[in-house]
């Protein structure tokens, strides 16, 4: 990972908890992060969550932490510093991502910051990473999804898996997040597959 920003976007697809989770580990991990929330976004916060607001958020993952490497953009400013391609980043992650968000990306008819942010990422040949949270998908979804597929983005479903045999809720978000990290070059100490078990 280089120095560059992350641009890290959280819209109104379920799914909070593996955003707030995400925010908490480039944090420890010093990831130099520009936050995009969408008005949905804080919606789905409080709901799932109960943070209501950017700053609660920031309280949740600590403030001091925060400070030093976190950055918030408001999503109504599509002149914002992640609309630019001149600008450098180190790619970007929407997570949760809605499907309205994917349509808007998949079709290039960015309203927002949080999709003009993902359209440069793409043009510029940047990791843009999705992490959608529906189901079951429709024909137009999985259209919508290949686009992206095609056009240079990662599509991470939050599809936790099974096979270390999780007790917490936390260990199915911290396979999620684990694998979104490993594919923005972001290191971290989330448990990874150690191999088969033999059953007697």
């Amino acid at each position: 990972m280089t120095g560059h920003p992350l641009v890290v976007a959280i819209t109104g697809a379920s799914g909070a908890p593996y955003a707030v989770r995400l925010v908490e580990a480039l944090v420890a991990a010093g990831q130099p992060t520009w936050l995009v929330v969408s008005d949905h976004g804080i919606r789905l916060l409080r709901t799932e969550s109960g943070i209501d607001s950017v700053e609660a958020l920031r309280a949740r993952v600590g403030v001091a932490a925060w400070d030093r490497v976190v950055r918030v953009f408001d999503d109504r400013d599509r002149g914002a510093l992640p609309a630019s391609g001149s600008v450098l980043t180190a790619g970007m992650v929407i997570c949760p991502c809605s499907m309205g968000t994917v349509a808007a990306i998949a079709h290039g008819t960015s309203r927002s910051l949080v999709e003009r942010a993902a359209d440069v990422t793409l043009k510029e040949r940047r990791r843009l990473v999705v992490v959608p949270r529906e189901t079951p998908y429709s024909d137009i979804h999985l259209d919508n999804m290949l686009r992206l597929t095609r056009a240079g983005a990662v599509v991470l479903p939050a599809s936790p898996g099974f096979y270390r045999r999780p007790t917490r809720v936390e260990d199915l978000v911290d396979f999620v997040v684990g694998r979104v990290l490993d594919h923005v070059g972001v290191s971290h100490a989330m448990p990874r597959w150690e191999g088969g078990v033999e059953e007697s």
